[in-house]
């Protein structure tokens, strides 16, 4: 964290301290970035406390980014480590990447949320804590022996110890609320006090509970009063006589409207501008599911743009209904996560048997089986390449950051429909639930993905008649025709069977069975993709290849490299499968490549295998994105070697 002090302070920084502090003054001081974390119980709102905190910045225009971090159970224990939920949140004047690798303040709502964070603290990071939750039965119970505001453990930090709870419930002793009613407002006074430190707006976030509590005036106005209360305790107290500005990002933005957007939020938004530039109505056929129930939720909201939202009984039904409603020609996604995904596999192979256009989405999250539902994995990459019976080949689209799943819902799109296939998007839980700025596109920046049906005969026999062949192909990208059902003259059989080429008959014929398969993996290799762009200013004779959402860490790591004066490329993949035409030269033109991954090695066990390449995997799966300072030591070592 980098401090700049005010002009009046450099001109004579002690006298003019002195100065300020006779006259009652406060100081500010300037600083580039802070990463600020939030935690305490499940219970305890701390990820509104974090997306309020998050609105407000993106508001003011900072750069930022987040990590969301909470328990998979709908309400642990209250008062343990398994319980503690936490919101971390980077925001800076220039350009980032990571929601940052360690926080600068911790805000610790009881002993379970110190314990749990302490070790993440660099030394001289600020902390906050909840005074009125260290009572001797919650410390025993994260195994604190004495207490560590007490014990000089924290020493090495700039504790702050606050009443938070006994703060709140006096400001909220006008109110008609039992105590324990007043104590959940524990959060926005927390909120205030951070808005206050930071010099956050406050409009949006009173705006936010006026309309959130709308049915309740009286819950609107007591949490707005301890909004207002922590705000004014930052204000008056002698404990923080120092608050800290963050200048808005002004450079690190192109011109264009900005909002704040999490990645299943941007996916959904791209869904619907996918539909909408189609000209298709958008099905969706969903089972929930976490990371990915999101999406379902948001886009039961959208109705006024013809979306049709199934929340069907179990994963089966609801790819099964998505893919017939492509059948009836509509854009249609099923979304899901690993787990689910195995259970749809076998509709996925009847997709590509039939050769319609369906999105399925995958959300990643920590496996195997139920594994860490609301942890973060890159590790169903060869089930998404491989996870069907036959040869079942389905492209593969990848988001690299929040606002990009926008886009590469887009991409998926496109693909789908062009290709008549379906595709696989995956994204993972921490671009999912991470956010940042983006940049709402103008409409005729979109794509054309209009698609066109057939609506007459395609084929003539020898003898004249015309008919409709339902596998006669484009020759470009080898789709096949996509006829509505009940089109007259265009009746076809569809199902699992080996169908004839171009006619579509039933067909157990060796030779064509061949043909069908060699056939519908040339139509995936041929799909236009773009060429992989290589950031290479110096010459690299290493390169880091990456994927997903390991985007941010790397790039940010390369940065650290660059600047400490190593020479590094740095390239990333959006399309899996086909891989970019150029990839192999790419690849053959660098002595060591070096792939970090949140798995065991999965595309670095494509790029072997397709290149020839011994590639060098760096992995990571604890549930948690990779740090970029890690990154950077481990292609550090990796330049030296």
């Amino acid at each position: 964290m980098t401090q700049v002090s005010s002009p009046a302070e450099q001109a004579d920084g002690t006298v003019v301290g002195e100065q300020r502090k006779a006259a009652g003054v406060k100081d500010v001081r300037r600083l580039d970035r802070v990463i600020i974390r939030f935690a305490g119980d499940s219970g305890d709102g701390m990820q509104l406390t974090g997306d309020r905190f998050t609105s407000e910045t993106a508001s003011f225009g900072n750069d930022l980014s987040t990590l969301p971090n909470f328990p998979a159970e709908i309400r642990a224990p209250a008062g343990t480590l398994p319980g503690v939920s936490s919101f971390q949140l980077h925001f800076a004047d220039h350009d980032i990447l990571t929601p940052g690798d360690a926080p600068n303040v911790l805000v610790a709502m009881n002993p379970a949320a110190l314990k749990a964070n302490i070790a993440d603290l660099p030394r001289g990071a600020e902390i906050i804590v909840n005074t009125d939750e260290f009572t001797k039965r919650a410390m025993q119970k994260v195994g604190y022996a004495t207490s560590p505001l007490e014990d000089g453990s924290l020493d090495g930090y700039h504790l702050h110890p606050v009443p938070l709870t006994t703060l709140t419930v006096e400001a909220l002793k006008e109110f008609d609320l039992t105590r324990k009613e007043a104590e959940r407002s524990k959060n926005m006074f927390a909120l205030g006090l951070l808005s206050w430190m930071y010099h956050r707006p406050t409009e949006g976030t009173e705006k936010f509970l006026k309309s959130k509590f709308a049915k309740k005036p009286d819950i609107a106005a007591a949490n707005i009063a301890a909004f207002r209360a922590g705000w004014n305790f930052g204000e008056t107290t002698e404990d923080f006589a120092v608050s800290y500005e963050i200048a808005p990002a002004t450079t690190a933005f192109p011109t264009g409207t900005y909002r704040n957007i999490s990645g299943n939020l941007a996916l959904s938004y791209g869904l619907v501008a996918a539909s909408r530039q189609a000209d298709l109505p958008l099905f969706l056929g969903s089972y929930p599911i976490t990371p990915a129930s999101d999406i379902l939720h948001e886009l039961s909201k959208h109705k006024n743009f013809g979306v049709r939202t199934f929340q069907a009984e179990d994963e089966i039904a609801g790819i099964g209904a998505a893919l017939g409603a492509a059948f009836g020609g509509s854009l249609a996604v099923t979304t899901t996560s690993g787990p689910g995904v195995a259970l749809k596999s076998e509709t996925i192979g009847l997709a590509v048997s039939l050769e319609l256009p369906l999105l399925v989405i995958d959300i990643q999250r920590g496996g195997p089986s139920t594994g860490l539902p609301t942890k973060t994995e890159q590790a169903d990459l060869l089930q998404a390449m491989y996870g069907r019976n036959g040869e079942a080949p389905v492209p593969i689209v990848a988001p690299c950051t929040p606002a990009d799943c926008f886009d590469a819902a887009l991409e998926a799109a496109r693909i789908a429909l062009t290709y008549r296939t379906p595709v696989m998007l995956l994204s993972d839980g921490y671009l999912a639930n991470g956010s940042e700025p983006w940049r709402i596109p103008d409409l005729d920046e979109l794509p054309d993905l209009q698609v066109q049906f057939t609506q007459g005969p395609n084929h003539t026999l020898d003898d004249g008649t015309e008919v409709f062949w339902p596998y006669k192909r484009d020759p470009q990208t080898l789709a096949r025709p996509w006829a509505i059902p009940g089109t007259p003259g265009l009746e076809h059989r569809i199902g699992g069977i080996e169908k004839q080429d171009g006619t579509g008959n039933i067909s157990y014929d060796p030779a064509n069975h061949d043909f069908m398969v060699r056939i519908r993996q040339a139509k995936i290799d041929g799909i236009d993709v773009p060429d992989v762009e290589v950031d290479d200013p110096h010459g690299a004779r290493t390169l880091v290849l990456g994927w997903g959402s390991t985007y941010g860490p790397i790039t940010a790591a390369v940065r650290r490299l660059r600047t400490a004066g190593e020479s590094i490329a740095q390239a990333h993949l959006r399309h899996l499968n086909p891989f970019p035409t150029n990839l192999g030269t790419v690849l053959k033109s660098y002595d060591k490549v070096v792939i970090p991954e949140m798995n065991l090695g999965q595309l670095a066990a494509l790029v072997r295998a397709k290149y020839l390449v011994d590639a060098h995997s760096y992995n990571q799966v604890n549930g948690m994105p990779f740090k970029a300072e890690q990154l950077a030591t481990a292609l550090k070592e990796a330049i030296d070697d």
